[in-house]
């Protein structure tokens, strides 16, 4: 028999042992980066920037990628999350090149390529903020603001709002280096813009600054708080607003939201109705425009995945059966 201190080692040893096995893994994971089961991952590393921390830009290129053809473009936000669950800090992704695969190769949608932009880690919130609704609160507001903590207790913002100069770096570095070296479409009718959560917001915003740019955004479980509590908070007024002066008028942009009804997403319902009601004012058609819901969907990947395909044939799509 084991004497019980014995085996209360043997099963620290043993649990130590297994969290040492598993930080190896993830480690191994990231130093080969993330792999794909369908398609062809091109992985540009340290993407150099004038406006913001300098990142790798994850390309993924569909089966049978040829520059004798020419695709369209899907710019998506938290890059990191996209592709391979083993790369990601919570072992969850999107399963963007499994989803995409599968619909190019049944004709759903039309050919397209994916540019995956990792966010700024600790600058996430920073950078995926929209600067304008930002600038639009008194000093004291951004102040209060600027306090705001997770329910961890973390801080949510860990430098000043810069989501600015990260369009920038999407549109005028990232944007015209795919342009020249991969074969792609390159109006705002070939190119969308696509993101959840603070990636939701970030995607809108690029729409309404850049639309000679994107064509057409998805916005999944979009973050209309902005932090982490409705009550007394301003900031989705200050959305509202910002979306009633500079949406982009209706007749040549898609746009699509979606959110769910469990954990985080419980916030978004009323949030997301309002900006629904905007959207009808502005007269967006049917065609143009879609908001879902997803009863008892959580704030996941795994969530936004078992979805995506809704978003792509959205914008991409070539029948009108969604």
């Amino acid at each position: 028999m084991v004497p019980r201190s014995d085996f209360s080692g043997w099963r620290s040893g043993f649990a130590a042992a297994v969290m040492l096995l598993v930080g190896c893994l993830a480690a191994s994971a990231l130093a080969k980066g993330p792999q794909v089961s369908s398609g062809k991952l091109v992985v540009h590393r340290d993407f150099p920037s004038n406006y913001v921390a300098s990142r790798d830009i994850m390309v993924w290129l569909p089966d049978g990628y040829s520059a004798s053809n020419k695709y369209d473009v899907v710019y998506m936000h938290d890059g990191d999350a996209l592709f391979d669950a083993s790369t990601h800090w919570n072992g969850q992704e999107w399963g963007v090149d499994e989803t995409s695969a599968d619909l190019i190769s049944r004709g759903k949608v039309r050919p397209f390529i994916v540019v995956g932009v990792p966010n700024g880690g600790a600058l996430r919130h920073s950078e995926y903020f929209p600067q304008k609704p930002w600038e639009s609160f008194s000093p004291q507001q951004r102040r209060e603001l600027r306090q705001s903590k997770r329910q961890s207790g973390a801080a949510v913002f860990h430098a000043e709002v810069q989501s600015d100069n990260y369009l920038k770096f999407l549109v005028q570095e990232i944007k015209p280096f795919i342009d020249k070296h991969y074969s792609v479409n390159t109006g705002p009718a070939h190119t969308r813009v696509m993101g959840s959560s603070m990636g939701g917001l970030i995607s809108i915003y690029a729409l309404s600054e850049y639309p000679h740019i994107f064509g057409a955004a998805a916005c999944l479980s979009s973050h209309w708080p902005g932090v982490f509590h409705v009550q007394g908070n301003p900031i989705p007024e200050a959305f509202y607003a910002y979306l009633e002066r500079h949406l982009p008028a209706p007749g040549q942009h898609r746009i699509y939201f979606d959110f769910g009804t469990a954990t985080l997403d419980a916030l978004y319902p009323p949030l997301q109705a309002r900006v629904d009601g905007i959207m009808a004012a502005r007269g967006y058609s049917d065609a143009e425009w879609i908001t879902r819901r997803f009863q008892g969907a959580e704030h996941t990947e795994n969530a936004w995945r078992q979805r995506l395909d809704i978003p792509l044939r959205f914008l991409l799509g070539k029948d009108e059966s969604l």
